[in-house]
């Protein structure tokens, strides 16, 4: 039994008493206690691939914050890892991929599915070790990065403003990049399934880079393999979010999920009419928001409450920014959870 249930009810379509509201990258950079422990390793993917710190730091912010939800600390990048195309995460530099998917040879020696995401133990473990230390206070949330955001990653070499090597891989290679992003969809519904299994009760597709391509590319190249995953990962709630992916909202209302994230561009009027009304709606305050004054904090967040009305989740439009006041960050949780509808 999970004593705070509001986010799943939420998800269910029920009538809740206000509006969950969790954060993405909520365990992260703003909290001293997690800056204290990455401190004393020897990079961030040891405290990613050690499941009793992942655990750690999930649960740091359903102490700190009291947000009716923890979502798994962990990172998109571990499933290219997995299928054999390793990433070095560098300090203020991000990601890197010493080397990149080019070719046919390349899309071949990767591994999918199971036999990728059973690579994957110590994110199991520590969804294991995250269920047992929350003792059912709140829901767990696991998530994945979408098939493009990663097939970007693998085939750019890291982070990037227009990514334009992954956009030329879809257009000089479009039938190899659908065998890539196949092989990323069969892989991460493994990864989300083992994940179920081992005990979240919610999971949350990023597609961190849909707002790179033109809404026709988006429909050759993602949309589909969004639909594919949201089709054949089943028992518990499933929430989409695309960034900067407000042209494909009228057909995300179809897929096989519960809830879709907004990001902060999108007008909640507009994103309730493209969605239509079945869905829940996540999101969407700008992150930078949150570098308000508390009054303003307070009057932001009420007034995007107000104009979501209901079957809303509360977050932000996309990640806490690392330099965001911890206690404006409270402010913001606060706010909502003293919101009555």
């Amino acid at each position: 039994m999970i004593k705070n249930d509001i986010l799943l009810r939420a998800l269910q379509g029920q009538e809740v008493e206000r509006p969950p509201v969790w954060l993405m990258r909520q365990a992260g950079r703003i909290l001293p206690q997690y800056r204290s422990l990455r401190a004393s390793l020897s990079g961030f993917k040891e405290l990613v691939m050690t499941p009793s710190l992942a655990a750690e730091v999930t649960l740091q912010p359903v102490d700190e914050l009291g947000v009716d939800a923890a979502i798994l600390f962990s990172d998109i990048l571990v499933i290219p890892e997995a299928m054999g195309l390793g990433y070095e995460m560098e300090e203020r530099k991000g990601p890197s991929f010493p080397k990149v998917v080019e070719n046919a040879d390349d899309v071949a020696n990767l591994l999918e599915g199971n036999a990728a995401a059973l690579h994957l133990d110590y994110v199991y473990e520590a969804v294991k070790l995250t269920k047992k230390s929350l003792a059912g206070r709140v829901p767990l949330i696991g998530f994945s990065g979408a098939p493009w955001t990663l097939m970007a990653y693998m085939t750019e070499g890291g982070g990037s403003k227009t990514f334009s090597k992954a956009k030329k891989f879809l257009y000089t290679q479009p039938e190899l990049a659908h065998q890539l992003l196949d092989k990323l969809t069969n892989t991460i519904i493994s990864y989300l399934n083992l994940k179920i299994e081992a005990g979240v009760d919610a999971v949350q597709l990023f597609d961190s880079w849909a707002g790179v391509l033109s809404p026709e590319q988006y429909r050759e190249f993602s949309f589909p393999y969004i639909k594919k995953i949201c089709d054949n990962v089943q028992g518990v709630p499933k929430i989409v979010f695309a960034k900067d992916g407000w042209f494909a909202l009228t057909e995300m209302a179809y897929l096989d999920c519960q809830a879709i994230g907004l990001d902060w561009t999108v007008n909640p009027h507009l994103g309730r009419e493209w969605v239509g009304p079945k869905k829940v709606l996540q999101g969407n305050l700008d992150p930078c928001a949150l570098y308000a004054p508390a009054p303003k904090i307070r009057q932001v967040t009420e007034q995007m409450i107000l104009d979501f009305k209901s079957k809303h989740i509360v977050n932000l439009g996309h990640g806490l920014y690392p330099d965001t006041p911890l206690s404006n960050v409270k402010c913001f949780v606060d706010s909502v959870k003293s919101f009555c509808y």
